[in-house]
């Protein structure tokens, strides 16, 4: 098979792979209200079917991009995939609100084993210069499965039961793993590769499925209860510990090669920023949508439909600047333009005009975009011989925990009075514009002037530790 089509293969299977978790996680929202009046649960055992699923992915993401490094990502892939359909499966036949949470939990951890390896797929098939292409697509394809995930969902559930959205997601899982088979990429040299250093991990899977229960608590609990002050205790606790022991072991999870790079940390970092001031700002428009001016949730979705097709366009958009102008000055535009539109959303009142609002949020969305293949192509193309796996891990969990992140924010600084978001929106703009300064520190030129500096020139090899 040539290398061309192996491309193909390779950009098809992180594409589906991509859009599984993506219409995953947003069409669950239409089938909650239904499972709880099934299944008799209560509201924190609904709001468990999305915590327990959040808190499994942090905290393996990392962890299976290091397996992927060592023992192939193609078949943490399958492996991944076939889990997350049968996972889903159980869950369309669990017949009480207990089984669902447990299965949940376990989709999300098969869930970590499928997002890493779609992205160092990317990486290993095609040169670093590249990946602007390909990582576009797949930006496209979440934006379209995230925003038609509400729309499908409802069908599914007005038509055929809760249940249904969890089906849907068996088939799409058979396909991916048939197709799973059919990648070829360069062999692990897992004579080279460490093993999983099982101290690190259990650290940093207690470290990030704490800090993400923690954020998750925050909209109920708010950031001063004493049972959150004393989950933040135990994170930064677990964390310096981690830190304390990566330092000393000779192989840690997070390898010096990926923790030294620039353009890698600094890409993570403008992503978790990022996404928190962004999904922050559409909650807190969203209930104002809703509770303020009245709208139902289908009129709702069409004032925020902008963001999502604005998304899908701008991301070729983003590849062209970012091979003209280079990385650094693409994110820095992309940021300062996505903290305009989140701080001109808190202009908007009962009198502004459905052109207006529609237009605020096309800004986003195609601002967004701009950042997110940016960062993306930054995160995957920079990443170090041999480490591609555990880079898209680390770099999924930036994208879990910044949502997460903005979403505590956007609760706990809600003013009481309902019918002002203006003060809130602002603060999100204020989190998202600290994204300037990881902007700043990618890398200046465009990939192809870069000479023999770039990742492109290096061997596809993993390095001697």
């Amino acid at each position: 098979m040539t290398a061309p089509v192996q491309r193909q293969i390779a950009l098809l299977v992180s594409v589906v792979g991509a859009v599984i978790v993506a219409l995953d996680g947003t069409i669950l929202l239409m089938a909650q209200p239904g499972m709880q009046r099934y299944l008799g649960a209560s509201v924190a055992q609904i709001q468990w079917t999305s915590t327990g699923y959040l808190v499994a992915v942090a905290a393996l993401l990392a962890i299976a991009g290091r397996l992927g490094d060592r023992y192939g990502h193609p078949r943490l892939l399958f492996v991944g995939v076939l889990g997350f359909g049968a996972a889903s499966a159980g869950i369309a036949l669990a017949p009480t609100v207990g089984w669902v949470i447990v299965l949940r939990a376990v989709q999300g951890g098969f869930a970590a084993f499928l997002q890493p390896a779609t992205l160092a797929l990317l990486r290993l098939a095609y040169p670093a210069d590249r990946l602007g292409t390909p990582i576009a697509i797949r930006t496209s394809a979440i934006a379209v499965a995230a925003g038609s995930g509400p729309l499908l969902g409802g069908v599914l559930v007005a038509h055929l039961g809760w249940r249904a959205v969890f089906w849907v997601n068996v088939p799409l899982a058979f396909v991916l793993a048939v197709l799973a088979l059919a990648v070829r990429t360069p062999a692990p040299q897992r004579g080279n590769s460490p093993r999983l250093n099982l101290t690190s991990a259990g650290l940093l899977a207690v470290t990030l499925a704490t800090l993400v229960h923690a954020l998750s608590d925050v909209p109920t609990r708010g950031w001063t209860a004493t049972p959150m002050l004393l989950k933040f205790l135990a994170v930064t606790g677990v964390a310096t510990l981690l830190t304390l022991y990566e330092r000393r072991t000779t192989h840690p999870i997070v390898p010096p090669a990926v923790a030294r790079s620039v353009p890698v940390t600094a890409s993570m970092t403008l992503l978790l920023v990022t996404t928190a001031g962004v999904f922050g700002a559409l909650f807190r428009a969203t209930f104002y949508l809703q509770d303020v001016l009245r709208l139902d949730p289908l009129a709702s979705g069409l004032r925020v439909l902008p963001l999502t097709v604005l998304m899908v366009l701008g991301s070729p958009a983003a590849v062209a600047a970012l091979c003209r102008y280079g990385a650094r000055r693409t994110a820095i535009a992309g940021t300062v333009l996505v903290v305009v539109g989140i701080a001109g959303l808190s202009r908007l009142d009962p009198a502004s005009t459905w052109m207006a609002t529609a237009a605020v949020f096309a800004a986003i969305g195609a601002r967004f975009a701009t950042v997110m293949v940016t960062a993306t192509g930054t995160v995957v193309g920079d990443a170090p011989p041999g480490y591609a796996g555990v880079v898209g891990g680390l770099k999924q969990t930036a994208m879990n925990i910044g949502p997460t992140f903005g979403i505590a924010v956007a609760t706990s600084a809600t003013s009481s009075t309902v019918s002002t978001m203006s003060s809130t929106l602002l603060i999100l703009a204020s989190l998202a514009a600290l994204g300037l300064l990881p902007a700043s520190r990618l890398p200046r030129r465009p990939a192809h002037q870069e000479g023999d500096d770039t990742t492109a020139s290096r061997p596809a090899q993993a390095p001697t530790p």
